[in-house]
């Protein structure tokens, strides 16, 4: 209760839920001393692939005994998430008196909600200087708050794609006008980019960032990898090959942000690290929500022996992702869906026409911002079989299952944190 009393003193100090600008978080962080100044980050920037990028830098830095903080956002089931300090999730208890002690010295002072924690997480970091710390910049790098970093040992560019157009003026709701936010105000470090959904994607890229002084390491020319039919696959860079086991995360797509997180790692020189830490870490990733399989709990029992999958993709990027690992699997898929009022349902649920047994639209219990489900279905209601359903519980029972198919809950990040908690 205590913790959810502040958070909710927090929202209200500006009208707006985002309102792009640095001012607000830079006077703030003036008045706690700066403590952004003078730590280890590792900025990762992009539209998809963020977190598994992230968590698999983090697992193969734990294999080696090298602390690392964490930022990122929106969190899943609870705000802890984003506050990662000595590769542990903060209490309660402590995160209520760093929230108070941070409102305390803002004083009434207009910031947004994500600007307040993100000074937040900078004050108390500064007690962990030895540290690595791994920052997520999320709607925009250019105008967000933890762009206010000074240096940094590497930039990462996961891949970009069109999303939270809404937030751009009309004429500027395209792809080149989201990599110059993201890309064109990079720090003079390392930049390590990612895989891209084609080489126009890339090509922008690369014209954006050609100012930045950066030693640039470029999948595909500065590190690749391969998969092999044998239970492993290959990563190379000039600093070698290696065999690698798959990691505990499904889906091919995923090698591409594991392997960008080793290129990260293998680029940066303050970083030791041996190919074992790489091997060990990499088994060990920490995911939540992108295509984990639920195996226990009360919405598994519904399913019994069926398989059943929440991802949090809610863009078109995602989904041509999701689709592109469903269709490497050989049975019926269903689909419930639930997405926010701002995104691109049509296009969104386009890449998985013709390819679905079945799709359940849902309403996201506790999000004002969501469509409703029923609204979801009379949109989409050029598609084959679908069906409404007001709650995920009675979703997962009116799919009639057969032996072998699956279930994938997805289209948003807030619905996959409400069926985490709902089992």
């Amino acid at each position: 209760m205590r913790l959810q009393k502040i958070l909710n003193s927090l929202q209200k100090l500006h009208p707006k839920e985002i309102d792009l600008s640095l001012d607000r978080i830079k006077k703030l962080c003036k008045k706690l001393g700066n403590p952004q100044d003078n730590l280890k980050y590792i900025s990762v920037v992009g539209t998809n692939g963020k977190y598994s990028t992230i968590q698999a830098i983090r697992a193969i830095l734990k294999d080696a005994n090298i602390n690392c903080n964490i930022y990122t956002s929106p969190h899943i089931q609870k705000i802890n998430e984003r506050f990662i300090y000595n590769d542990e999730e903060i209490s309660d208890e402590n995160l209520v008196k760093l929230l108070n002690e941070v409102e305390n010295i803002n004083a009434g002072e207009p910031i947004t909600y994500f600007e307040i924690l993100t000074a937040a997480y900078f004050y108390n970091a500064k007690n962990f200087k030895n540290n690595i710390n791994i920052i997520e910049s999320g709607l925009f790098h250019r105008a967000d708050a933890c762009s206010i970093i000074k240096s940094n040992l590497a930039s990462v560019i996961t891949a970009i794609g069109l999303d939270h157009l809404d937030w751009l003026p009309k004429n500027e709701q395209t792809i080149d006008q989201i990599i110059f936010e993201k890309t064109s105000s990079l720090l003079t470090s390392k930049v390590i980019v990612s895989k891209q959904s084609s080489n126009e994607i890339l090509n922008k890229i690369k014209d954006s960032i050609k100012e930045n002084s950066s030693k640039k390491i470029i999948f595909s020319n500065g590190f690749n990898y391969t998969l092999s039919e044998n239970g492993f696959f290959y990563y190379e860079d000039k600093y070698g090959g290696l065999k690698l086991p798959l990691p505990n995360l499904e889906g091919e797509f995923q090698l591409s942000n594991i392997s960008t997180a080793i290129a990260t790692i293998r680029n940066i020189e303050e970083i030791n690290i041996s190919d074992q830490n790489i091997k060990n870490g990499i088994k060990k990733i920490k995911s939540i929500a992108r295509f984990q399989e639920i195996k226990n709990g009360r919405l598994k029992d519904l399913v019994k022996k069926n398989k059943i999958y929440i991802d949090g993709s809610h863009n078109p990027l995602g989904a041509s992702v999701l689709s592109k690992h469903l269709n490497s699997l050989e049975c019926n898929k269903h689909i419930i869906l639930g997405m926010m009022s701002n995104k691109n349902h049509i296009e969104y649920i386009n890449y998985f026409k013709d390819k679905i047994s079945s799709l359940t639209t849902i309403d996201i219990p506790n999000q004002s911002n969501a469509i409703n489900g029923e609204d979801l279905m009379k949109k989409l209601k050029n598609l084959k079989n679908i069906n409404y359903k007001k709650s995920i519980k009675e979703a997962i029972k009116s799919i009639d299952l057969k032996d072998n198919d699956i279930i994938i809950i997805t289209g948003s990040l807030y619905l996959a944190g409400e069926v985490l908690n709902l089992n």
